[in-house]
């Protein structure tokens, strides 16, 4: 079983054994569980070990990727070997639903990066009450 483990807030997923069809299908079911229970602020996905990554585990990485958005979070997959992504262009598989990083440092500058500009969104959003100069009242 894969570990999923949080880390500054951000769920971090290190894949170090071989991803096999069922396993893979699990992490994607149980990452969805852990969302909801933990209410993280992104993931990582951690592939840095693995050395084959077939079209369907590709596939399962980018539906999770897709599972992520959906629950309002994005996913970082890190640590990829130049041999499986060149294996997956070859393939012509295209990991839509993910960002990438170099290594978990980038990973984690990322999220930063996306804290920072909701926060500067959030802060340069205004409010019914802002507009129209009233109080609501609830």
């Amino acid at each position: 079983m894969i570990p999923i483990i949080e880390i500054e807030g951000l769920l971090v997923v290190p894949v170090q054994e071989t991803l096999h069809d069922r396993l893979a299908l699990d992490l994607q079911q149980r990452l969805g569980e852990e969302i909801a229970a933990r209410n993280p602020g992104g993931v990582i996905i951690d592939v840095s070990t693995v050395e084959v990554l077939d079209s369907f585990i590709a596939r399962v990485l980018d539906q999770i990727g897709q599972q992520c958005l959906l629950m309002g979070l994005q996913t970082v997959v890190v640590g990829m070997q130049p041999a499986v992504a060149m294996t997956l262009v070859e393939m012509g598989m295209d990991l839509a639903f993910v960002r990438t990083a170099l290594n978990m440092d980038f990973a984690m500058e990322i999220f930063k990066e996306l804290k920072r500009k909701s926060a500067e969104e959030n802060a340069g959003s205004e409010t019914s009450a802002d507009l129209y100069g009233e109080e609501l009242s609830g």
